[in-house]
């Protein structure tokens, strides 16, 4: 079931944007309205320089824009987003479609597109699934397109079915979207992190300090990004010419207690296992609680690498080796792409080319995996 819940306005700067000359009144003092034109006639200006100074263009000299800023100050003038609509035939609102803002990734991502919103001029608009497989969006869609939004991020990660209303649906769409964390299509404008360069990454590091039989537990498979990172794994180890093994591989929930379990039964399948990857680092903390149940010395006797590089990671015992993905700025890479494309489409160029961004992910080693039981 779909929920459209909170709307939540972000209050932005303007920037980019020129005001216009005859823009309505604007802000009370008393019971007096401050317009853009007040403002000119005591700096002693043209409302054009004011909308200048206003939206930070570099083509007004130093001292008129102290000037001017002084008097905008002293007036308590403040634009009007309403005005700048009228005339631009547009809100500069954007949707946002999200999910799971409790987790680290998709809250940094959030943070991510309310920066690039400010930075472009953009307030938001929030719609916030409850569950993200859920492929029926209809009534969410018609939603945010009654609100007049000039585009929206569907920041929902893709999950089984969950994208098979884009067909049907998204061409007939009469605003811009980017979609972020899902497989690069060529019709889609698509921000995501290159989670199989990171599976990749972390098990070649593993396997090039030493340690010979790398285990893999997986998010949940119905994730595309697990599945990506499951896929950087096997390519390590087809790389390497080491066999892909069934019992070297469990399914977890990206939860810290899916780890812990994940971790002893593949201990069980594989008594001869030395290191580990550990598809999120909630689980690698898992995992951490399982050796230390367990006996297994980590990094001595059990390497562990995981993914994301939460804050938390460092203060693990001991500090936990991982990915690192952006998520902040995968966030502002969206917005970007996607002021880009409304930009576009205000000048009138009909079909903008969409454009996938992968963003490359950073291995961050620590103490979890420099220790090899036995060199190779």
């Amino acid at each position: 079931m779909l929920d459209s819940l909170a709307n939540i306005c972000y209050n932005v700067n303007v920037s980019g944007n020129d005001h216009i000359a005859n823009e309505p009144e604007q802000n009370v003092i008393g019971s007096r309205r401050v317009t853009i034109r007040q403002v000119a006639e005591q700096a002693g200006v043209s409302t054009q320089t004011v909308s200048r100074v206003l939206n930070h263009r570099p083509d007004v000299a130093p001292e008129t824009r102290r000037r001017v800023q002084e008097i905008i100050d002293r007036l308590g003038y403040q634009a009007s987003n309403i005005a700048r609509s009228l005339v631009q035939g547009r809100t500069f609102t954007l949707g946002v479609v999200c999910w799971g803002l409790e987790y680290f990734g998709p809250s940094r991502a959030l943070s991510g597109i309310e920066q690039g919103a400010s930075e472009l001029g953009y307030v938001l608009l929030l719609s916030l699934i409850r569950q993200p497989g859920n492929s029926d969006v209809r009534q969410l869609l018609r939603d945010m397109l009654a609100r007049q939004v000039d585009g929206i991020v569907w920041a929902v990660p893709e999950i089984a079915s969950n994208r098979d209303w884009i067909g049907e649906q998204h061409s007939g769409l009469p605003v811009p979207v980017v979609f972020l964390s899902m497989r690069p299509q060529p019709d889609l404008s698509i921000a995501a992190v290159d989670n199989r360069s990171g599976g990749r990454m972390a098990t070649k590091h593993l396997l090039d300090v030493g340690y010979e039989n790398v285990g893999l537990i997986t998010g949940p498979l119905t994730w595309w990004e697990a599945r990506q990172r499951q896929s950087g794994w096997q390519d390590a180890l087809q790389q390497a010419g080491i066999p892909i093994q069934d019992n070297l591989v469990v399914e977890g929930d990206w939860q810290a207690p899916s780890g812990e379990r994940g971790l002893q039964r593949l201990l069980e399948q594989r008594p001869d296992l030395d290191a580990v990857f550990i598809s999120n680092d909630q689980m690698a903390l898992g995992a951490l609680q399982a050796a230390r149940k367990l006996g297994v010395r980590v990094p001595e006797d059990l390497a562990l690498v995981g993914f994301d590089d939460i804050p938390e990671s460092v203060y693990f015992h001991p500090p936990l080796s991982t990915v690192r993905q952006d998520m902040v700025d995968l966030g502002r890479c969206a917005v970007r792409e996607l002021g880009r494309t409304i930009e576009a489409t205000q000048h009138g160029e009909a079909d903008v080319e969409p454009k996938t961004i992968l963003l490359k992910p950073e291995l961050i080693v620590r103490e979890s995996s420099v220790i090899p039981k036995r060199k190779r």
